[in-house]
């Protein structure tokens, strides 16, 4: 997880302030989990496409065929999210269940590979459009 706060993560990306070295892996999951826990995977999905996309313009990532926005990864991450945060009992505070989803599987950057071929899923289609994983079924159980 970063150094940062969750509430300057928050700020950050909200804003489109969070520094490029600091939108990693872990960022982009603790983002996704704060918006998959307050407006579901599809809600969050929705907002997701935008805000990544306004921060990445910020940092002068273009997106094309080959960098910026990715579709299906950001579509995935938002599924297993979703599942991953239901697996902890309601009480939990999300702030612990999203360092206990960044501790198991999730946490690796590698982990979708489990679920598409590195070809498909760096695809200038999967990256442009949902595309549904080559190798089994997306879900979260099956990563435990």
């Amino acid at each position: 997880m970063s150094e940062r706060s969750d509430d300057e993560l928050w700020h950050g990306f909200t804003t489109t302030t969070l520094p490029k070295e600091a939108w990693t892996h872990a960022a982009h999951l603790s983002v996704g989990a704060f918006y998959v826990s307050a407006f579901g995977a599809e809600g969050a999905l929705a907002r997701l496409r935008e805000e990544i996309r306004a921060l990445n313009d910020a940092h002068g990532t273009v997106s094309s065929a080959t960098s910026g926005y990715h579709e299906t990864i950001t579509a995935a991450f938002s599924r297993l999210l979703e599942e991953g945060l239901a697996t902890f009992a309601p009480e939990t505070p999300l702030d612990a269940r999203v360092r206990g989803l960044l501790a198991g599987p999730l946490g690796s950057s590698r982990v979708l590979l489990a679920f598409w071929s590195k070809g498909l899923l760096m695809s200038p289609r999967a990256r442009a459009a949902w595309v549904p994983p080559d190798l089994g079924e997306l879900g979260y159980a099956k990563l435990l």
